[in-house]
């Protein structure tokens, strides 16, 4: 089952910036043997299935062309798991809060 998306639909694609042989001297060899990618989300400009080349225009206003790797992709970041320390903190603030509230 293929999935393809439309013009106008959100989308990520994946480009290949530059091939290891591309990559300069200066950088760890590890990270030398390996391309350096990048995955960019926009709106595609025009239909395609995913795994074609396809180009679109990301929030920012730039025209650029990838691979297409997923049609309405979410998003995944995470600012880790919680800090047990911080959780009294919002309840000290706004009891601090409210004693300079009733002050002034």
């Amino acid at each position: 089952m293929s999935q393809r998306c439309a013009k106008g639909d959100w989308v990520m694609i994946h480009q290949i910036i530059l091939e290891p042989h591309e990559r300069s001297k200066d950088i760890p060899e590890d990270t030398a043997k390996v391309p350096l990618e990048a995955w960019i989300k926009g709106w595609a400009n025009d239909s395609a299935e995913v795994g074609q080349e396809v180009e679109i225009t990301t929030p920012s206003g730039r025209i650029t062309k990838g691979r297409l790797v997923e049609v309405n992709p979410g998003f995944t970041h995470t600012y880790g798991p919680a800090v047990p320390e911080l959780n009294p903190i919002a309840q000290e603030l706004r009891a601090v809060l409210k004693e300079a509230k009733n002050r002034g």
